[in-house]
């Protein structure tokens, strides 16, 4: 009598079905996700801080927090770090330390794993649907501070049956909009008749890897917990032992000196408050806004709340390459104020490019930084010959003169602009000649408190990419990009 297939090939089993499923045709997605969306009425208002129902400025603090107390609060976060073009800032941040659940059911039909996914919608969306892990809640959702309706399939996560746990793994929220945020990415499997609400449905791994190319299918929760699914290894040895990534990120958490300490908001530097907003001197960033949601599908009906609004469209994107050991991608150790330890795994590029407009352009192969600087090329060479050090610009708003930030001479942040501008020449170009893009999509990332997108991409580079410093080339655990 055989015995059965390991978890990782049965997923890869499931990844290669793309087109049809059990339940849905790939095809068919979208539309079953407008339908959902005609189903209820979901609508998001921006409203003034002061019609913000259970939430308030506290006094002394001039934190943002709601009246039980539960949920997250937005304070102030003081940063210092030792490395980057800002070295030390000020922003607001969220603080939700309670740890969330973001979890996927898993089960077998006609031999192959299906994925139970979620149209949820979150008021943060540029889509109202979006597919989303089977349960997505904090711990104040769940528990019903809201008083709502209860989380369906969560007794799959809270209380799963020995065995039958395929990833189990706490992982953080963006650093940069969290301080010290992180939730439990689950994937549990089961061999239950499972009751399928009407919001569900079961999608192998190949249709959602094929509706990850697709701009706000599936969000951003969803993917992290996908990315923990084990595949079969690529065959070959590895470029690097176990041993020594580990040496190498136990480096890069060692080597730099990250402060991060949380302050009232209404003594944050550099931020205005206005009836609606909390936003940056210079309009950019972020900005803290509050909302009205109705949405007819989710525990509550009505509510409303603070919400995180990037000033910008950012760039997610892995360089990537083939080598006799497998397809690698190209990682950066990140530093981020709101980490809990100093640095994290991150693509290649994770920024928002007009947020590092003023930087010094980026030298060619073999070119002094000084031989470009004023020659301008593209919109960050522009704006440098356009702006040096100490001329002021007018604000965008107020009309009123603002100076530029100084920018540290010994710190051009090379890497991170050498990256940004290959990957946004690989999204606004899908051939060149110097290689083959992978995946390009754009999507909403995380949770509700967060309002638009980035796009994310995988760029294959043919050229040499020699990684340096806090740069690594990680392999894939399959030959091929598995979605």
């Amino acid at each position: 009598m055989s015995s059965r297939p390991s978890a990782a090939e049965r997923f890869a089993r499931s990844a290669a079905v793309t087109d049809t499923g059990s339940w849905l045709r790939t095809r068919d997605v979208p539309g079953w996700l407008a339908q959902r969306a005609r189903a209820h009425r979901f609508a998001v208002q921006r409203i003034p801080f002061t019609a913000l129902d259970g939430w308030a400025f506290a006094p002394g603090t001039g934190n943002l927090t709601h009246r039980s107390g539960r949920f997250f609060t937005v304070e102030g976060l003081r940063v210092s770090v030792d490395t980057g073009p800002f070295r030390t800032w000020e922003q607001p941040v969220i603080r939700q330390p309670e740890v969330g659940i973001l979890g996927i059911l898993t089960k077998e039909f006609d031999g192959v794993a299906h994925f139970l996914m979620q149209a949820k919608m979150e008021p943060g969306n540029p889509t109202p649907l979006q597919l989303s892990p089977t349960v997505q809640a904090t711990r104040s959702n769940y528990t019903k501070v809201h008083r709502g309706a209860d989380v369906p399939y969560l007794d799959h996560f809270l209380r799963p049956r020995a065995g039958r746990v395929v990833a189990d793994v706490l992982q953080s929220e963006h650093g940069s909009w969290f301080f010290r945020k992180r939730n439990r990415n689950m994937i549990v499997e089961t061999e239950d008749d499972v009751p399928v609400g009407d919001d569900f449905c079961w999608l192998t791994l190949g249709q959602i890897g094929a509706l990850l190319r697709e701009d706000n299918v599936v969000n951003m929760d969803a993917r992290t917990v996908l990315s923990c699914v084990p595949l079969p290894g690529g065959g070959g040895e590895p470029a690097y032992e176990h041993t020594e990534l580990l040496s190498w990120f136990t480096t890069e958490r060692s080597r730099h000196t990250v402060s991060s300490e949380l302050v009232p908001l209404n003594t944050v530097s550099g931020w205005r408050r206005t009836p609606y907003e909390i936003e940056h001197e210079d309009d950019r960033y972020f900005r803290v806004v509050a909302v009205a949601v109705e949405a007819g599908s989710r525990e509550v009906s009505g509510w409303t709340q603070p919400l995180i609004e990037p000033v910008g469209r950012g760039v997610t994107a892995f360089l990537t390459r083939r080598s006799p050991e497998g397809v690698q991608v190209l990682v950066r150790a990140q530093v981020e104020g709101g980490f809990l330890d100093t640095v994290e795994l991150a693509p290649t590029v994770q920024c928002v490019p007009d947020n590092h407009a003023w930087l010094p352009p980026v030298p060619q192969r073999g070119e002094p930084l000084s031989a470009r600087r004023g020659r301008g090329r593209g919109r960050t060479g522009r704006a440098a010959a356009r702006l040096p050090v100490g001329r002021a610009r007018p604000a965008r708003r107020t009309g009123t003169a603002r100076p530029l930030p100084q920018r540290p001479g010994a710190q051009p942040a090379v890497p991170v602009h050498h990256a940004v501008r290959l990957a946004r020449a690989r999204i606004q170009r899908r051939k060149r000649q110097w290689g083959t893009c992978l995946i390009s999509s754009a999507c909403a990332p995380s949770t509700a408190h967060i309002w638009s997108g980035s796009h994310c991409c995988a760029v294959a580079r043919s050229a040499p990419c020699r990684p340096s410093g806090a740069w690594w080339a990680f392999r894939l655990r399959s030959p091929t990009p598995p979605m």
